[in-house]
């Protein structure tokens, strides 16, 4: 473990991503206690620049509603997305690949099958029909992007049982009379679990930029102020009041940024190969 926190931290990309995301989780943490007020609520005169007030240092909206507080609680929603998204997305892949792997033969043709059909349809278009489909809400885009976020997940854990379960070690305890289930769980799943970390991590901020796409067009949950939604709302208005689209941009840009560099840190430190000395 002290070897893995070593490897982590002499990346220095990877300690950026890992102190800009810390960053943003406290921020979405404390929203309640930096801005109390609905972020929806009209409080500051329509198109406020930015820095002229100091409730309200990033401007205000057409409507007159505090920036920085819609970015502030904004991030709940984006971060939430983001980590419960893949994690079902993490759950659906392994009850798909993991009988891939393991069982092979005509599970594997079956189940791979069903994978590769929803690797060829778009995810983008995807989601935006399921979100259409089952009602624009926070469920339904969490739902939305999990469906489409799977398949990788499922191939990456059935070439990763495929590997292991050929092991010494595995055929040992088949020897031993081991059940498949301590077998699958005990024996092979714990040696697949490295690269795992790494594509969830580095899936959540794909997830996060899904999720604000979707409500960029305006299908997301219309009671939750959500980074995607500002800049949507304020496409129209970007020569008269840039503010109101950069802000949430900058935000949405830094949080996929430093999620990707915090995969990339995790991908480096887990595999000793690719780790790169100064």
């Amino acid at each position: 473990m002290k070897t893995l926190i070593k490897r982590y931290f002499s990346n220095a990309g990877a300690v950026v991503g890992l102190a800009c995301l810390a960053a943003i989780v406290l921020m979405a943490l404390s929203a309640q206690w930096l801005y109390p007020v609905n972020p929806w609520d009209t409080t500051e005169a329509p198109f406020l620049r930015p820095f002229e007030e100091a409730s309200a240092w990033l401007g205000a909206d057409s409507m007159g509603r505090n920036i920085a507080a819609g970015i502030v609680h904004g991030a709940q929603a984006s971060l939430l997305v983001g980590v419960v998204a893949t994690v079902v997305a993490v759950f659906i892949g392994m009850l798909v690949g993991v009988p891939a792997g393991y069982l092979g033969g005509r599970w594997d043709e079956l189940l791979m099958r069903l994978t590769e059909i929803f690797q060829t349809i778009p995810s983008f278009l995807f989601a935006i029909v399921l979100v259409a489909i089952f009602q624009p809400s926070f469920g339904s885009v969490i739902t939305a992007v999990a469906l489409v976020s799977w398949p990788p997940i499922a191939r990456l854990v059935r070439a990763e049982f495929m590997r292991v379960k050929s092991s010494e070690f595995v055929e040992a305890a088949t020897v031993q009379g081991y059940s498949r289930a301590h077998i699958v769980f005990a024996e092979i799943l714990p040696n697949c679990v490295s690269p795992l970390i790494v594509m969830a991590s580095l899936m959540v901020a794909n997830a996060i930029l899904l999720e604000s796409a979707i409500s960029f067009l305006g299908l997301g949950d219309p009671n939750l102020m959500t980074w995607g939604y500002m800049v949507g709302a304020s496409r129209t208005f970007l020569r008269l009041a840039w503010w109101m689209c950069l802000f949430p941009g900058v935000a949405i840009f830094v949080t996929v940024l430093a999620v990707n560099l915090m995969g990339e840190g995790l991908n480096d430190a887990l595999n000793p190969r690719l780790h790169r000395k100064g």
